[in-house]
This record gives C-alpha cells, sequence and structure tokens, in this order.
C-alpha cells in the first residue's frame, strides 16, 4: 500500500519517504522538531501588548510549550480588523524570547518582509492564504530559517506537497508541514480538522507534521480533544493560540485557550504522549535487536 501512495505523489519526490531517508528532523536553538519529542508551539494570535506577551510566554513555558507563537503581522479577512503591530511586535517577540528561552515562530505574509522576519524569528510561518504563494515560498526558502507550511484551506494534500517541494527546490530541507483544518459544506466549526490527512502525511512524507486544533476548530472548548487526535494521528507537535484574557483577544478570542484551559489540555495530553513514546519504542527495538544480531554473526 505504500508503494501506492508513494506512486500518487511522484511529483513531488524531494518531500517523499525513501530507503534511505525516513524521517527529517529540524533544529531550532537547542531541540528539534520531528525527533523524539512532542513539541508545543503556543501563543496569543495576535501580539498585542507587552505585558499581554510575556505573561503568556511565561505561561506557556511553564505549562511545557518550547516554542512561542504570536502574529505580528496579521492576514485578516476584513481591512477593517486589526492588522498586527509590524516591526513593534517582532521586537517584542524576541525580547520573549531572551527573557523566557522560548523560540519564536511568527507569520511572514510578503516576500520583501522575509529578511525584517527572519531577523526576529526562529521559525517563518507560511499562512494558510499563503500556502501557493511561490514567490514567498521561495524567499522564505533562502532565508536559512525552518518554514511552518501551513495548509490552504482549499488545499489537498499532493497541493500541500508541491508547496513543501518548492521550498526543497530552493534549497531549504527544513520544512515542518501543518494541519490547520480544510474549508468543507460544514458550518458548525470554524474549518474541518483533517485527522486523515496527518496520518496520511506521516506515512508517505519524511517531513515532520504538526496540528493547529486551534483553527481548526474556531471554538476553545474543541482545541483538547482535537489536540488529542492529532497525538493520536502521529503528529509531531502542536500550534495553539492562548491568551490571558480570551475574551478580550484583539484576534481569535473565541479559539483562544487561557492559561488555565492551556495547562489543563497539556496535562491531559501526557497518558497519550506516554503511549506514543512506548510504541514508538517498541518500533525502534525490533530494529535494534535484527541488526544487533547481524553484526554478532557477521563478526563471527
Amino acid at each position: 500500500m505504500r508503494v501506492r501512495w508513494q506512486e500518487r505523489f511522484a511529483e513531488t519526490p524531494g518531500v517523499l519517504k525513501d530507503a534511505t531517508h525516513q524521517h527529517t528532523v529540524v533544529p531550532v536553538l537547542d531541540f528539534e522538531v520531528g525527533g523524539s519529542d512532542f513539541v508545543t508551539m503556543a501563543g496569543p494570535c495576535s501580539v498585542e501588548t507587552e505585558s499581554q506577551l510575556m505573561t503568556t510566554a511565561e505561561a506557556v513555558r511553564r505549562s511545557g510549550a518550547r516554542i512561542l507563537r504570536g502574529g505580528a503581522f496579521k492576514p485578516r479577512s476584513s481591512p477593517y480588523a486589526f492588522q498586527g503591530l509590524g516591526l513593534e511586535g517582532l521586537k517584542m517577540l524576541a525580547h520573549a524570547r531572551e527573557e523566557s528561552g522560548l523560540a519564536i515562530v511568527t507569520e511572514v505574509m510578503s516576500e520583501e518582509d522575509v529578511p525584517l522576519v527572519a531577523e526576529y524569528a526562529d521559525i517563518l510561518q507560511i499562512g494558510s492564504r499563503s500556502m501557493e504563494n511561490y514567490s514567498l515560498l521561495e524567499a522564505a526558502a533562502h532565508s536559512g530559517r525552518p518554514v511552518l507550511l501551513k495548509r490552504g484551506m482549499m488545499a489537498t494534500v499532493a497541493d500541500l506537497l508541491r508547496s513543501a517541494q518548492c521550498i526543497l527546490d530552493h534549497g531549504n530541507p527544513q520544512v515542518i508541514l501543518c494541519e490547520r483544518g480544510i474549508r468543507t459544506f460544514e458550518t458548525a466549526m470554524r474549518n474541518t480538522f483533517d485527522a486523515a490527512a496527518i496520518a496520511l502525511l506521516k506515512q508517505v512524507s519524511h517531513l515532520p507534521v504538526i496540528a493547529d486544533p486551534s483553527h481548526a476548530s474556531g471554538h476553545r472548548d474543541l482545541v483538547p480533544a482535537l489536540a488529542r487526535i492529532a497525538v493520536a494521528a502521529g503528529a509531531d507537535g502542536l500550534l495553539v493560540e492562548v491568551h490571558p484574557n480570551p475574551d478580550k483577544a484583539w484576534s481569535d478570542g473565541e479559539q483562544s485557550l487561557d492559561f488555565a484551559g492551556f495547562d489543563e489540555m497539556m496535562a491531559d495530553l501526557d497518558p497519550y504522549l506516554a503511549l506514543r513514546r512506548m510504541t514508538q519504542r517498541e518500533r525502534v527495538q525490533p530494529r535494534c535487536e535484527a541488526v544487533g544480531a547481524y553484526f554478532m554473526e557477521a563478526v563471527g
């Protein structure tokens, strides 16, 4: 069955698993995305104030997050909605990294902004609206920073892999895929969370895959359940919106967890992550035993 999947996505060979390349691990500061650890990225949709960002950074770090997310440039559906603080927001994110030790991921919206955002961020996020902006993908690739590539709202898995291939083709292998929900006929939620896409991506691609349950649901009370589903589907991490006072957030408050909610979600993930680690060990152990047996036979 795996061969059939590989054939189906044959036009993007660089992102597919093969005999010599099963897993890409993306280094970020002193840890890795796509390795043995499950990595959570958390923070506000928009950087609003120094106090809001610093208190959020401390709260999510204390609960186990490794990366602080926050939007300095915000693509919004309405031109009258808050569009972000721009450079001021980037400087706040850099200060939060200095104080908390968390890495920074933030969205870049145009190729002209890539050098500026790359100066302050550890990971460049390509938002769902920009997934097929190939000029932006090329510029982000040339930045040398890891790229978090979000699936477009109406993109197929093949579309997502083509965009990832574009980044790899421009010399940057440090790509993290993100399932954030897609548009369907369902209107009860903001988007439809495609957990099957996570399982499929982990089957066919060597790139790390994370899930964004906040944008997938659009409702904070659904975020913890979708986070657990993401772990079960094989995701390497999460991207979650967290705010000190979601009801007063300048953007996306309805899908943001407060500090207590984030802490509870992280605690509830523990047994699922423990099962994930056990499964990983069981997969590795037989291979190690087989290699050891082969080596002992070879040396007599």
